[in-house]
């Protein structure tokens, strides 16, 4: 990964998706102007839907995902 500025940094990712998520950005009809834009949105849903799960819930899927 190779410093892109001081607040970010560049990220491989495969090109299939990086193409997937462009066309999601050109369909959102600008509510994304940018394939990172997409990308920061989907980081802060998924860790406000990650702070209304239980705790109980919470572990349950971690133990899932390290599986």
């Amino acid at each position: 990964m190779s410093t892109l500025n001081e607040n970010k940094i560049a990220v491989n990712i495969p090109k299939s998706l990086h193409a997937e998520i462009e066309l999601r950005v050109k369909r959102s009809n600008g509510a994304f102007k940018s394939v990172e834009d997409y990308v920061e949105f989907v980081k802060q849903d998924n860790e406000a839907a990650a702070d209304k799960v239980k705790p109980k819930e919470n572990e349950e899927m971690k133990k899932g995902l390290e599986a």
